[in-house]
């Protein structure tokens, strides 16, 4: 069983937007910070945005503040990923990680236990 499954991903125009959601099964989700990384073309996977077990704390990386945003349902074991005004640069596989407990050095990858396999996202100029 794959504890975290990826959808939503596929092409979009540069101004545009998508939602990508992030199914968990196997684990008590709400006892796990959620955070969605990326990883562009021959560059590093990079930390976006992570959200605390209940949802009261968010962290967004500076490059989608203001564009991006985070939310997460307990009880459909789903969190999900609002991408707005979309750009080029942000084409990548996006993976959402799921950690326990406190979501402190929340982009710390080596800190996540469940990983999603990916999901595509390509945003064209």
């Amino acid at each position: 069983e794959v504890p975290l499954v990826e959808s939503g991903g596929g092409l979009v125009q540069a101004g545009g937007s998508l939602r990508l959601s992030c199914a968990a099964s196997g684990f008590r989700f709400d006892d796990y910070g959620i955070g969605w990384f990326r990883q562009a073309p021959g560059k590093e996977r990079e930390g976006v945005l992570c959200i605390s077990s209940r949802g009261g704390v968010t962290y967004y990386a500076d490059s989608v503040k203001g564009r991006f945003t985070i939310a997460r349902d307990n009880a459909k074991g789903t969190a999900y990923l609002q991408m707005n005004y979309l750009r080029p640069e942000d084409t990548g596989v996006y993976y959402c990680a799921a950690r326990w407990g406190p979501i402190t050095d929340w982009d710390r990858q080596d800190y996540y236990a469940y990983w999603g396999q990916g999901t595509q996202v390509t945003v064209s100029s």
